[in-house]
């Protein structure tokens, strides 16, 4: 086990640090969310991460993305977190898809075997064959809502989709849900706080929502593995 855990060993015990080397999560999207879901996942020891990201830094990035840096702007997101997660844990295994994901290479994401998937991307089309392909595939996953217009990260939760309240882009999947006719419970972080109105159709976005949310979700996946050593 590696030094650099044994403060997580103490309340989750050694063999469970151990069972998280041999984990693999897969996050589409390293953004405002699913940046803060690798970092805590790697210095939580899991072993294996696929990251999936076609984006670079931007400067707009700063105010919320663990990667975004003055020196990181321009850079490949992917390249930039690589560099991040081998510099916590060198033993971490990193595979990177720098590819933009749409119906023609979706299913190249589960070319790999994956304990996990993390759903932090933007795009709704995939959202949807994301909770299809994983309820299908029987891989647990989480669905990251929307997080922008938004400033209490108490509302957020993470529920079944059924049960989200004042979340547009959970309202959408809330119906491909329904229309699907999908009996299973679809695990969703989202936030019940009004949207802040703008007058912008880009949001608004903050640095504590979305890190939060990440957290939020790396904190289920965590108990979520250790459940299995009960």
């Amino acid at each position: 086990m590696l030094p650099k855990l044994t403060r997580l060993e103490k309340i989750i015990g050694t063999l469970n640090v151990k069972s998280l080397e041999s984990k693999c999560v897969l996050v589409l999207g390293v953004g405002g969310v699913g940046g803060y879901v690798v970092e805590s996942l790697v210095r939580s020891g899991i072993g294996k991460i696929i990251i999936v990201d076609f984006d670079t830094v931007d400067i707009t990035n700063i105010n919320r993305q663990i990667i975004a840096l003055d020196s990181t702007i321009g850079m490949k997101k992917v390249d930039v977190l690589e560099n991040r997660i081998k510099d916590i844990n060198s033993n971490c295994i990193v595979i990177k898809n720098d590819k933009f994901i749409d119906n023609n290479n979706f299913l190249d994401l589960f070319n790999e075997k994956i304990d996990f998937f993390v759903d932090a991307c933007d795009t709704v089309n995939v959202k949807k064959m994301v909770i299809k392909t994983c309820i299908d595939k029987n891989i647990p996953f989480i669905s990251s809502m929307g997080t922008g217009n938004k400033l209490d990260p108490s509302k957020l939760e993470i529920t079944d989709i059924r049960k989200t309240v004042n979340d547009p882009l959970a309202r959408i999947l809330r119906k491909y849900v329904k229309d699907e006719k999908i009996n299973k419970k679809v695990l969703v972080c989202s936030s019940s706080e009004l949207p802040i109105k703008t007058g912008d159709r880009t949001p608004g976005s903050c640095a504590f929502v979305p890190s939060s949310a990440g957290l939020l979700i790396t904190s289920y996946i965590i108990r979520y593995f250790i459940s299995d050593n009960k």
